[in-house]
């Protein structure tokens, strides 16, 4: 007589789907108030009351005011112009250098930043990209 072997076979959990990455305080703010509940008893009040919450216009307005940064790599070009810049420091830039590091800076940190007379401005930019430069060459 053949013994007859139950193999369990392994269930695989459903696994949820990552939730997608916030682009802003507003994402974040509603991802909150999703786990904790309040969303939907907001939803409930709002659709009681037929007065709409303003949940939509408020995330999208936050996501406007505080955006979160998506940083990029540095290229070797960039890499390469940086770590020479740093060698060879000199205790001010040339115009042209300034507009390559912002140009940089602005890739790479994903922001606005100009070409500026402002000497602590350009200092804090300095310090920044060689704080990721430093980064880098770990």
């Amino acid at each position: 007589m053949e013994k007859q072997v139950k193999s369990k076979a392994k269930r695989k959990s459903p696994r949820k789907k990552a939730a997608p990455k916030s682009k802003g305080l507003g994402d974040t703010i509603e991802k909150f108030t999703k786990k904790t509940g309040i969303k939907k008893v907001v939803e409930k009040v709002s659709e009681v009351t037929g007065i709409d919450c303003g949940c939509d216009e408020r995330k999208s307005l936050l996501n406007k005011m505080f955006p979160y940064r998506n940083t990029d790599c540095l290229t070797d070009d960039e890499f390469n112009w940086l770590d020479i810049f740093y060698k060879s420091r000199r205790p001010s830039l040339t115009h042209e250098e300034q507009v390559k590091m912002v140009s940089i800076h602005n890739r790479v940190l994903a922001s606005r930043r100009e070409v500026s007379s402002c000497g602590s401005c350009v200092r804090e930019m300095v310090n920044i990209m060689k704080r990721l430069y430093l980064e880098y060459k770990k």
